[in-house]
């Protein structure tokens, strides 16, 4: 029987707090339920949460007694989503192999700007965007009046982050003072870049991603349900809306499945999404959001390599929704990542004087 450890970041300090609201009972309880998920699926299952601090202490241990695998659910490291990569970057040096993607994956998706240059590189469609990298980038750009040319309405967002941080009803902005006023704000308080992109009014939807290579398929379709969203209010999905129960924005952003969602937009919801996961070269699982105008154009709003396995959340939904229930789909990830790294090995050359070529 494969060991497998589940592992998750245990960095729960006022920081990380005050910038993502992380809740540590429900951080551990969705951890606690992986493993759970993992014990039904038939593998000896390990619980192990960490932190920046100790992580050298667990790679040494799992380099003398290391698990035949490890469940990665780690999304930060010493209070900052910004070093999610580092944690996978480690396992992969030392040789453990683990779910889920890789560091490079994760680095160009939390550095949004770039991720959306490899998109437009692989003709994906995305909308159509800049970013501003600081204040003095802003002042510049408002000297050059370019804003006076866009066509309203933009999004603003936050470069570096996910779950939704720094979404709120005022980053769809109408005219360039709006935008300055928005951006400004963000860079004050997050201190990083912001990008701004064409708003896409239409139906929103996610497509979760299952497999690699020619394998990988999509769940079935879900889409965000607006229609009780308070009159007025831009169709977002904002930090609210997500973990606000409270919140009009929360109950006005339901995930259904997709509604009448002809053959074609099917297919092309399905085609971009697999060319994007294998773009960003996301692994075993994933999650990308799209948004469809009215015209029938299908545009990448974002993309989750690392997304929420929760009992709850969206892919168990959409993973239900055709029949499998969670620990079947926790075995079926844990089922990819190791066949992909025993291909991998298979491939790998056969001595290291083969790998580093002088």
């Amino acid at each position: 029987m494969r060991r497998v450890a589940v592992v998750y970041n245990t960095d729960y300090d006022a920081e990380l707090k005050e910038i993502s609201g992380a809740d540590i009972s429900a951080i551990q309880e969705a951890a606690a339920a992986v493993a759970a998920a993992v014990l039904s699926a038939g593998y000896d299952s390990e619980l192990l949460g960490v932190h920046g601090r100790d992580l050298a202490e667990h790679i040494a241990l799992w380099q003398r007694d290391p698990p035949d695998l490890i469940f990665n659910l780690v999304e930060s490291m010493c209070g900052t989503t910004r070093n999610e990569p580092l944690f996978p970057g480690l396992l992969e040096m030392f040789g453990i192999p683990f779910t889920g993607p890789g560091p490079l994956c994760l680095r160009l998706c939390l550095h949004k700007d770039r991720g959306r240059d490899i998109l437009t590189g692989a003709g994906i469609n995305i909308p159509a965007g800049f970013t501003i990298a600081s204040l003095s980038s802003l002042d510049a750009w408002l000297a050059q009046a370019r804003g006076e040319d866009l066509k309203y309405p933009y999004f603003v967002k936050l470069s570096r982050e996910d779950a939704s941080i720094g979404i709120e009803a005022a980053n769809v902005v109408h005219s360039v003072s709006a935008l300055e006023s928005r951006v400004r704000a963000l860079i004050e308080q997050y201190h990083q870049p912001i990008v701004c992109e064409r708003y896409i009014e239409g139906r929103e939807f996610n497509v979760t991603v299952i497999g690699n290579g020619v394998e990988a398929d999509i769940l079935p379709l879900h889409e965000i349900d607006f229609d009780k969203m308070p009159s007025g209010s831009p169709h977002i999905v904002s930090y609210a809306a997500k973990w606000d129960e409270a919140h009009p924005d929360y109950a006005g952003t339901l995930p259904i499945p997709a509604r009448a969602a002809s053959p074609q937009l099917r297919k092309d919801l399905r085609d971009t999404a697999l060319a994007t996961f294998a773009a960003l070269e996301l692994r075993d699982f994933g999650r990308v959001d799209m948004r469809v105008d009215s015209d029938g154009m299908v545009y990448v709003i974002d993309v989750n390599p690392n997304c929420d396995l929760s009992p709850d959340a969206g892919v168990a939904r959409a993973a239900a929704s055709m029949g499998l229930d969670f620990p079947q789909l926790i075995g079926k990830i844990c089922e990819l990542a190791w066949n992909r790294h025993v291909s991998n090995q298979a491939c790998a050359p056969a001595d290291d004087s083969l790998a580093s070529p002088v």
